[in-house]
C-alpha cells in the first residue's frame, strides 16, 4: 500500500492506494457510522460493508441533484445522525460528489471518508475535496470544498467495472500527465495494453502518479484561486459537451482536451506535433476525439460555465506536453473562432 497525504487549511486527507474495502473498519472513528452508496455497489459489495445503516441512491448523472441531497438528509435524520457521526461513502464519482457534499453541509459538516470504486473517482472525484451537485443540468454548480479524512483506492474493485466506465477514467489520467508530468505521459504511451488489461501493478503506478499530481496542486491552491485551475484542462469544453450529449464525464473530457489542445495550437502556444501526440494517446485508449454537437450549441453552453468571469473564461492550455498555462479568453474571441 502507498499513502499520499493532502494537507490544506481545511484539513488533512490520506489517500490509501492499494488498501482494501475489507479493512475499512480499522479506519472508522468511534461512534455511529452511516454509509452512503448506490444501488449497484450495494448489490456487488454490500456483504463486505461494515455493519452500519446504509443510504443507497440511484445510478447515473440524473441523481447528482439537490433532490438527491434532500433524500440523503431525510435518511440521515431517520438514522439519528448527529455531529459525532461519521459518513462512509462507497462508490464512484457521482456517489463521492453527492455524498461528500451531503456530509460537508449536514449539521454544518460531518467527518467522512471515501471508498472509491471507479477509476475516474480514484484519480479525480474522490481526491482534492471538491464536492457538489448539478443544477438545471449544469455541472457542479452547487458545491463546497471539504476534505475527506481518507480515500481508499482498491484497484481490485475495478474488475467489476464495465469497460466503458473503466476506459472513461483514463481521460483524467491522461489530463494529469499532459498538464504536469511528461514522464507519466510517456509511461502511458508505452503501457496502454497493460493498463487496459487492468494489470494491477500498472494501474497502481499510474493511479499513484496521477494522485500525486493532483495532491500537489490542491495543497498549493485548495480553493482554486490560481494554480488549481490547471486541473480543468479540457473541462470548459467537456462540461458543455457532457450537458448537451449525456456522454460519460471522461469521454467528454477527452474531446475537451482535444479541443483545448487545438486551440492551444491556434493561439501559438503549442506545437502541432505535441497536439498530435496527445490526440494519439487519447485514441489509443479508445476514447473519443469528437462529438456531433454543433459549435453554436457548444459556445452557448460554455457561456454558462461556472468559471466564467464577466465577458471572459479562464481557460487552460498546453505549451508543451507536461506543462499547462491559464489564459483568459473572451466570449467574443470564442465566437469568432467557432461561429
Amino acid at each position: 500500500m502507498k499513502t499520499i497525504s493532502i494537507n490544506t487549511p481545511s484539513g488533512q486527507s490520506q489517500i490509501l492506494i492499494g488498501e482494501s474495502l475489507k479493512n475499512v473498519r480499522d479506519y472508522l472513528p468511534p461512534g455511529k457510522t452511516i454509509i452512503i452508496t448506490d444501488d449497484n455497489i450495494r448489490n456487488l459489495y454490500g456483504k463486505e460493508f461494515p455493519d452500519c445503516p446504509v443510504i443507497s441512491i440511484g445510478l447515473g448523472e440524473k441523481n447528482k441533484t439537490l433532490g438527491t441531497l434532500e433524500y440523503i438528509f431525510t435518511e440521515l435524520i431517520k438514522y439519528e445522525a448527529d455531529r459525532s457521526s461519521f459518513i462512509l461513502i462507497i462508490g464512484g464519482g457521482i456517489v463521492c460528489d453527492v455524498g461528500g457534499f451531503a456530509a460537508s453541509v449536514f449539521m454544518r459538516g460531518l467527518n467522512y471518508g471515501f471508498v472509491s470504486t471507479t477509476l475516474l473517482s480514484q484519480v479525480d472525484a474522490s481526491v482534492g475535496g471538491k464536492n457538489g451537485v448539478n443544477f438545471l443540468g449544469y455541472k457542479n454548480m452547487v458545491g463546497v470544498f471539504s476534505q475527506p479524512l481518507f480515500v481508499f483506492v482498491d484497484v481490485t474493485m475495478l474488475q467489476t467495472l464495465n469497460q466503458r466506465e473503466f476506459v472513461s477514467g483514463f481521460a483524467e489520467i491522461i489530463k494529469a500527465a499532459a498538464i504536469r508530468n511528461e514522464s507519466l505521459f510517456t509511461y502511458l504511451e508505452e503501457n496502454v495494453d497493460k493498463a487496459l488489461a487492468k494489470d494491477p501493478g500498472t494501474l497502481e503506478r499510474i493511479i499513484f502518479e496521477s494522485v500525486q499530481i493532483k495532491a500537489s496542486v490542491v495543497e498549493a491552491d485548495e480553493k482554486e484561486k490560481g494554480e488549481r485551475k490547471i486541473l480543468n484542462f479540457g473541462h470548459t469544453f467537456a462540461h458543455s459537451i457532457e450537458h448537451l450529449t449525456g456522454m460519460l464525464h471522461g469521454e467528454a473530457v477527452s474531446i475537451g482536451m482535444k479541443l483545448a489542445a487545438d486551440l492551444s495550437v491556434s493561439l501559438g502556444l503549442l506545437r502541432q506535433d505535441e497536439c498530435d501526440r496527445l490526440n494519439r494517446l487519447i485514441r489509443k485508449f479508445g476514447l473519443p476525439l469528437e462529438s456531433e454537437i454543433n459549435n453554436l450549441a457548444l459556445v452557448e453552453a460554455m457561456k454558462k460555465d461556472k468559471k466564467r468571469q464577466g465577458d471572459h473564461l479562464n481557460m487552460v492550455f498546453l505549451d508543451r506536453i507536461g506543462n499547462a498555462v491559464i489564459k483568459p479568453v473572451s466570449i467574443n474571441q470564442l465566437e469568432k473562432i467557432y461561429l
